[in-house]
């Protein structure tokens, strides 16, 4: 791991701690003492089925390519890249290249395929992530009483993803659009650098011609918009419905819609390439707007650093952990990543 993202770790864990520090550790440790281990245990048990899910959702994408790979291998390749997503300062994307990677080398696959189920696994996720964004831009004004920049700022947001969806979809769609927007990124960096020669020019609009057959078969395949959404949607009911459970473990029944909101956002917050997983800002807006929304500052805080230690840490550090089991190339891989 290189000192970069080494010092982002640190000034992540440096916001939270200080927030721990003007609410109170005595308050904060109080609160976790007195949490039900039963509830703590059933919180872990839907993260390990979310895993499931991600890997069935991701296995969609695979089959619809013909890339024949099991499911067992399917799940350490993903909790790598979940690893990741939460150890480098890459805005939540880190992962995907390294998952391609790793699925090529494994299925002997093309790595412009591989990667195409892996931005089509992602993809999947913005379906919901859409429905559940506009839900809480409503939640956030009737229930949360965000300031009025905020809610501006979340609606800009939607609105760039959104404009960015569809213009990667519609790059997979249409090819002759497609290769005009590579062409012209591909002169851009022939401005900046004039190492890109011919031959690299070429290797990288037939890479993208790939990319686009492999996404354009997926899109047609029934089975992945059938299948694939839905489960998209059941993974984030199970990934909000974690965070209650951890409410309920610490005694308070809090709110399905203000989670939800409080999730949303702080996801949002997560894809700003500025710290590890969002490190420390994530940890600190969920804090803050659990708050808002009236739950004691010490619970807020108590239940946050729980939920945190199940979806982030305890993800990243099995996913170090099976890292070896791909030799030594991943690892090489990270360490670039890093």
């Amino acid at each position: 791991m290189k000192y970069k993202t080494l010092l982002l770790m640190t000034a992540g864990v440096g916001v939270l701690a200080v927030m721990v520090l003007i609410i109170g550790p005595e308050k904060i440790e109080g609160a976790i003492k007195q949490s039900n281990p039963w509830y703590l245990a059933l919180a872990v048990i839907i993260q390990l089925i979310i895993y499931g899910l991600w890997t069935e959702r991701w296995a969609i994408t695979t089959n619809s390519v013909g890339i024949s790979i099991s499911r067992r291998h399917l799940l350490p390749m993903l909790l790598v890249g979940l690893a990741i997503n939460n150890i480098t300062p890459s805005g939540r994307g880190g992962g995907e290249p390294v998952r391609a990677y790793i699925l090529g080398k494994y299925s002997n696959s093309p790595t412009e395929t591989a990667f195409a189920t892996v931005i089509a696994d992602r993809g999947l996720d913005t379906f919901p992530f859409i429905a559940l964004a506009v839900i809480t831009i409503i939640t956030a004004i009737l229930y949360i009483k965000l300031p009025s920049w905020m809610v501006i700022t979340l609606i800009v947001c939607l609105a760039v993803l959104i404009i960015l969806f569809a213009l990667a979809l519609y790059m997979c769609i249409n090819r002759e659009f497609g290769d005009r927007t590579v062409k012209w990124v591909l002169k851009l960096v022939n401005r900046i650098s004039n190492k890109f020669h011919d031959k690299i020019r070429e290797r990288a609009i037939n890479a993208v011609v790939g990319f686009q057959d492999s996404m354009r078969v997926m899109i047609n395949d029934r089975k992945v918009l059938l299948y694939g959404i839905p489960l998209s949607f059941i993974i984030w009911f199970l990934e909000i419905l974690r965070v209650y459970v951890v409410f309920l473990a610490l005694n308070v029944n809090a709110p399905l819609e203000i989670i939800a909101a409080v999730f949303v956002i702080s996801t949002l917050i997560g894809m700003i390439p500025l710290l590890p997983g969002g490190l420390g800002a994530v940890d600190g807006m969920m804090i803050l707007l659990y708050s808002y929304a009236g739950i004691p500052a010490s619970v807020s805080a108590a239940a946050t650093i729980v939920e945190r230690l199940i979806s982030f840490w305890m993800t990243s550090i099995i996913g170090v952990a099976v890292m070896p089991y791909f030799g030594v190339d991943a690892v090489e891989k990270l360490s670039k990543k890093s």
